[in-house]
């Protein structure tokens, strides 16, 4: 089963009016790609960012509340959620994440998915620095082939949260995703 979709599909039966979510982390890799590891559809939950534009909307997103709150609630007994949801200022990503996104279909009637690009979650994988998201960034740049120079440059410009430790991991990723990059590309 692949819980991701299952948490998706449940969100949008419980959603009234149409609406849009950005996910990120194994859900993302999980639907955004192709054949990825069986692993990643087994995660328990749902990341997602939200955009300082959809943030602001005039009815304050109340139906996609009360939706995550009902999704939450039904698929609680099995260990399912969506509960981590960030603000775009929160997440490493490049100033034009929000157009880059790609639209993820998964015939759904009323929610809209989209994923961030591959770079951008690559960086969104570079906030911890531990061996999963290293593994993850593994796959990301077999999926797209980054080269350093592309990777360099979006170092560069990215949106860094102003926390010193996400600031620190960051740096110190930044070597070991070259190294991924260069051996994935001598490889090819």
């Amino acid at each position: 089963m692949n819980n991701p979709l299952r948490i998706l599909q449940t969100l949008d039966r419980h959603l009234t009016q149409p609406t849009e979510i950005t996910v990120f982390g194994r859900a993302a890799l999980a639907l955004g790609f192709n054949d990825p590891p069986p692993t990643f559809a087994v995660t328990h939950d749902v990341d997602a960012i939200l955009s300082m534009e959809w943030l602001a909307a005039r009815d304050d997103n109340v139906d996609f509340w009360q939706a995550q709150q009902r999704t939450n609630a039904e698929l609680e007994p099995e260990g399912l959620y969506i509960t981590h949801l960030f603000r775009e200022s929160e997440i490493i990503l490049t100033p034009e994440w929000l157009d880059k996104r790609a639209r993820l279909s998964l015939g759904l009637g009323r929610l809209s998915v989209f994923r961030p690009s591959a770079l951008d979650l690559v960086l969104t994988k570079m906030m911890r620095g531990d061996e999963d998201d290293l593994a993850d960034i593994c796959f990301l740049l077999s999926q797209e082939r980054l080269t350093s120079e592309q990777l360099q440059t979006a170092f560069s410009r990215a949106r860094v949260p102003d926390v010193p430790e996400i600031r620190q991991l960051f740096q110190s990723a930044q070597p070991k995703v070259i190294e991924i990059a260069r051996r994935l590309r001598s490889q090819a």
